[in-house]
Formats: C-alpha cells, structure tokens, sequence
C-alpha cells in the first residue's frame, strides 16, 4: 500500500483525532504532515497490513505526544472545566453526541487527586515514573501503586458507566453508550 493510500483512507480521520487532542486546526495540519512522514518513513517497519489503522493512529498519538513534550504544553487536569478543548473532540461538540473523551473526564473528575496527579505525569506527560516520584517528593514505590490503583479507577469507572467489562486476556471491552443510558455522564 502507498503513503497516498493511506492518506486517503485515513487522513480525515487521522485529523479528526489530532484536533481533539490539540485543538487548533493549524497545528494539527503541522502534526498531520508529521505524522505521515513518519507513517511514509517508517511503513517498511509494518509487520501486519491488518495492523495499518491501528498503526497510524499510534503513529499520530506519538506526533501528539511529542508536540506536547516539545512545547512544555500541560493540561491541568485537576480543572477539567476549564480544559474541556484537550478532552473533547471537535466532532463531539454535538450535544447528543457522547464519546469515550466524555466518560474519561467524568471519571477524571471524580478520580482522587493522590491517583490523578501521578497518572497525569505519567501517562500524559510521559515522564518515567522515578521522575514522577521526584516531582512529587515520594517514593517511587508509592508513585507506582498510585499510577497503578489511578488505571484501576479508570478500569472501574468504564465499567460503572458505560457496562464496560474485563475479557479473558484481561482488556477492558465494550461500547459507549448514548449519554441518557451513561451512568456517570448523565
């Protein structure tokens, strides 16, 4: 498959995603073109072609990523109001339209702060867990269960809102339900 292949199947998409992380049409056409360097540099590296969708979304995830990381760029996640444009896709701004970014700020919303800080850090931001411990003035034995019970809660909280469910391999499956049927978002 070529690179304008891909580009059609996928570009749309690709942007859809990247502004709802980003916000802003400009930098997200930068990222774009970023990401499909990378995705036309490095598609030798693709073992399995049913992989590709999967692929070039975790391809854009780290554009993302390091777009944040290169512009010092953090979202305080204790203020979930006032960061609903890092959550919330651009396509979801529909009010009947309710996706996973909506359940995940519910859940952030009510997630501790002793579990949200280390997560944010580690999961957002990126920074290895010892750096996370040393940021927090803790041990990193406690940074790991914090980041550690923190997925948990989020675990638990898909399942409370939406009926998610735990399969055999032990990944967290299901659908987003409609907002009305949501238990945490309604």
């Amino acid at each position: 498959m070529t690179t304008n292949q891909i580009w059609d199947l996928y570009s749309k998409d690709l942007k859809t995603f990247i502004i709802s992380k980003v916000k802003n049409p400009t930098i997200a056409d930068d990222i774009l073109q970023d990401t499909f360097i990378k995705i036309h540099t490095k598609m030798h590296t693709l073992k399995e072609v049913s992989k590709l969708k999967a692929w070039c979304f975790s391809v854009a995830r780290n554009s993302v990523l390091n777009y944040w990381r290169a512009n010092n760029k953090t979202v305080e996640i204790a203020n979930l109001n006032a960061s609903d444009r890092f959550y919330k896709s651009e396509t979801a701004i529909l009010e009947h339209t309710h996706t996973e970014q909506d359940c995940l700020q519910e859940i952030l919303k009510t997630l501790p702060k002793k579990y949200r800080d280390p997560l944010f850090l580690s999961d957002i931001k990126g920074f290895k867990q010892q750096e996370v411990a040393n940021q927090l003035n803790q041990t990193l034995s406690t940074t790991k269960s914090q980041i550690q019970r923190g997925r948990k809660l989020i675990s638990q909280g898909f399942i409370d809102c939406c009926g998610f469910i735990v399969n055999k391999k032990g990944d967290l499956v299901g659908e987003i339900q409609d907002k009305e049927d949501c238990n945490i978002c309604n």
